[in-house]
């Protein structure tokens, strides 16, 4: 179902070799005499210069780094915070479906969201966006509401599409990083390394989808706010100026849960599942209803995918 090319996973498979040795070595040598440097001035220590490439740590390192981060997280938080690393499943390529024809535009899936993914609450950041559209025009974005606020949904003469990152197989953002802190895993989760981040933005400039957010400010989080279950390539809380994105609940759905998103919408418009399972609820909607990809015309090629179930 996939023409990827598979990305290395965290800490995993060794770069192309190099003149002289592989690369790998050429950056820990590299990379040590920096941090000796930066650490002989003060001004980072060396566990935390070498996260900012955190792909290229071994094991150890990146056990050393998430002990760390959970210590940070607790001494900010006054409670216990778990940073998991869970890998991509093997055989697993996730998939979502969102039926058009049921969504009804309460924004429920948006707040689920924020509260799961551990976004800024002031301001609030949502991964989410709901657009409001008129029957009578179809799927025309320049004619969207995303801002729409009556007293009751759904309103009548309009339907409802939800936006999120769509997963793409030729995501544009990852092509422009100029540091490499954002990838496409095994399972087709596209990522981002907050900590390897360094908020050009360029990123966002090439989402033809408007998923990517920039933290403009430092994230307002409340402690009893806060979800412990995280992933470091998911919902850990975020620093300021880096920009973050829907993982599909990265933390969720390696452990075989739907997001949460999926889980709060209260007409099943949302589905979820593996591409390449030819068993599961989403091959079955790919196979037998109408389906569109959102700007289908630019070959990003998403993974998630818009129907019409009645």
């Amino acid at each position: 179902m996939t023409d990827h090319k598979p990305e290395c996973p965290i800490g995993g498979c060794e770069p192309p070799a190099t003149i002289g040795g592989t690369r790998r070595e050429f950056l820990g040598a590299a990379t040590a005499a920096m941090a000796t440097a930066l650490t002989g001035c003060g001004t980072l220590s060396k566990e935390e210069f070498l996260q900012h490439n955190f792909r290229e740590l071994s094991k150890q390192e990146v056990l050393d780094v998430i002990a760390r981060l959970e210590k940070e997280y607790q001494a900010k938080y006054g409670r216990e915070v778990k940073v998991a690393n869970t890998p991509a499943i093997p055989g697993v390529i996730f998939g979502y479906a969102l039926d058009l024809s049921r969504c009804i535009g309460c924004r429920r899936c948006v707040h689920a969201c924020v509260k799961e993914n551990n976004q800024s609450r002031d301001p609030e950041i949502q991964w989410i966006r709901v657009l409001q559209m008129d029957k009578e025009e179809g799927v025309n974005v320049q004619h969207a509401d995303a801002y729409y606020n009556p007293e009751e949904v759904p309103q009548e003469g309009h339907f409802y599409m939800p936006v999120q990152c769509q997963q793409c197989k030729k995501p544009p953002c990852t092509k422009v990083c100029p540091v490499g802190a954002t990838w496409r895993d095994k399972d087709g989760i596209v990522v981002v390394d907050y900590n390897w981040c360094i908020g050009c933005r360029y990123c966002m400039a090439a989402c033809p989808y408007g998923a990517r957010h920039f933290n403009w400010g430092e994230p307002h989080l409340p402690a009893d706010e806060v979800n412990p279950k995280t992933h470091y390539l998911g919902n850990r809380p975020r620093p300021k100026g880096v920009v973050e994105k829907c993982t599909f609940c990265i933390q969720r759905t390696r452990n075989g849960q739907y997001p949460a998103c999926v889980e709060i919408c209260p007409t099943g418009s949302r589905k979820f599942g593996n591409l390449l399972d030819k068993d599961s609820e989403i091959r079955y909607i790919l196979e037998n209803k109408r389906v569109f990809k959102f700007k289908e015309d630019l070959n990003t090629q998403p993974n998630f995918f818009y129907f019409y179930g009645v």
